[in-house]
């Protein structure tokens, strides 16, 4: 039997995966399929702009009032009004519910990053473990699940536009200017690069919204309400207003936040240049836009299967040796797309660095946020909040600069956040290793009546 906890991961896992089988689908395919001024990619900079806004004040205040579990279907309602606005994208459909998905973004990942650090938290505590290693195994559990929605998402684009009859050869021409061979502001446009039929971008959206509406119904019904009696007591006792809303900003006074950030950055960089750049001068430009589904196929099977296996090994090998090969991973990818040249006839090629980028950033994901866990165990929703804002600032700057600089620009600022982050995170991992951060106990987050009995239980298994 599985314990109760292991179950909530999985629950929350799989509501993750649903939603995000739509959004990842959505997002691999703005930069192409809503290309028209540049539309598509001015929907994503105001959808993490708005994470940034709602990262400042609703993480703390939602979770507080509603729980995490409420506070996640919320945040799952507003992805899925992103979908209903793809129907007819335009600036008046797309941009409002870029905004409304920006506001339930960071409630969403922080109210998720906050259930499993609390489930990471009892479980060790009943199996007298450590924390921060059944933290670490949860947060891989629930990567490895959820990162395989870039498989389904963009298994469907494909499939839904390979129907598309007007798919022929690109000039070779054309392909002289895909890469950072060419300043890749415009991709020229094509047969294989142009809009799909309507008929068959109604159909995907469909079928996006479907199962985003399914996510809803799966967290609603299966996953247990775990902190029900924190958020109640706290409704009860309610805070001033202004006390919750700094909360994600009196954490930055911690200099170990402050230096955290251009790692969390990085995050936002390092996707935002897949999804953004190299779906569209790489793969679109080279090879058409029905083959953006199956290039970041590869990309989430690599990503999922790796988010399992370093949740795992990262009890063993610690957090550091695993950065160091995400950057050396990310770092090879960005010099070599420095000076390749995409053709049809390398298909191979075009599915490696996805696969290589899904490896890294499944290690910048799963060890980033169980990283923050253990930081801050006691202020979890504004550190998790935190961790949003910054990753969204990171998405902002280069879906806005996307528009304007040149390919080979992008790739070297990657290249300068990435060296940066390098620099400033051993720093923290070396004052995390003399001085370890001490993990609330299960008394935490047991209920009132047994906060008594359980603080002894513990601390007879702390001495033992």
């Amino acid at each position: 039997m599985i314990s109760r906890n292991f179950k909530n991961v999985l629950v929350v896992s799989v509501g993750f995966l649903s939603l995000f089988t739509a959004y990842g689908g959505l997002q691999s395919l703005q930069s192409s399929l809503n290309a028209e001024q540049g539309m598509g990619v001015a929907s994503l900079s105001v959808i993490y702009a708005s994470i940034i806004i709602s990262s400042m004040f609703l993480p703390p205040i939602m979770i507080k009032n509603l729980g995490c579990k409420w506070t996640i279907v919320a945040g799952m309602a507003c992805y899925v009004s992103y979908s209903f606005g793809n129907l007819y994208p335009g600036w008046y459909t797309l941009i409002p519910t870029s905004v409304i998905l920006g506001l339930g973004g960071s409630p969403l990942w922080s109210a998720k990053c906050t259930y499993l650090t609390i489930s990471g938290n009892i479980q060790a505590a009943k199996e007298n473990k450590k924390g921060s290693d059944v933290i670490n195994h949860y947060f891989g559990i629930f990567f490895f699940i959820f990162q395989s929605s870039a498989v389904w998402g963009n298994l469907m684009s494909s499939l839904i536009f390979g129907q598309d009859t007007s798919i022929s050869d690109i000039p070779e021409e054309v392909l002289a200017t895909c890469g950072a061979a060419d300043c890749g502001l415009t991709v020229v446009s094509n047969s294989t690069s142009s809009r799909p039929s309507q008929n068959l971008v109604w159909t995907l959206v469909g079928c996006y919204i479907g199962v985003g509406v399914l996510a809803m119904i799966i967290v609603s019904v299966f996953l247990d309400n775990i902190d029900q009696e924190q958020a109640s007591q706290f409704r009860e006792n309610r805070e001033p207003f202004c006390h919750t809303f700094l909360a994600t900003f009196r954490l930055l006074k911690d200099w170990r936040l402050l230096t955290l950030i251009p790692l969390t950055m990085y995050s936002g960089f390092e996707q935002s240049f897949l999804s953004g750049e190299y779906t569209k001068n790489y793969v679109t430009c080279a090879l058409g836009i029905h083959f953006v589904g199956f290039v970041m196929m590869c990309f989430g099977a690599s990503n999922s299967l790796c988010s399992f296996l370093f949740g795992r090994i990262a009890r063993y090998t610690g957090r550091a040796p695993l950065f160091l090969l995400a950057a050396l991973a990310n770092l090879s990818c960005i010099i070599a797309l420095l000076f390749w040249r995409p053709h049809p006839d390398q298909l191979a090629v075009f599915f490696v660095f996805p696969a290589l980028w899904g490896m890294a950033d499944a290690i910048w994901q799963t060890q980033t946020n169980a990283l923050y866990g253990i930081l801050f165990p006691r202020n979890k929703e504004a550190a998790f909040a935190n961790y949003r804002m910054w990753e969204s600032l990171g998405f902002v700057i280069a879906f806005a600069y996307s528009t304007f600089l040149c390919l080979e620009s992008k790739l070297y600022i990657l290249l300068a956040v990435l060296v940066l982050t390098i620099i400033t995170y051993p720093i923290v991992e070396y004052y995390e290793y003399k001085h370890p951060t001490k993990p609330i106990e299960e008394s935490a987050y047991e209920s009132h009546k047994e906060t008594t009995e359980t603080e002894k239980y513990i601390i007879s298994q702390t001495q033992m």
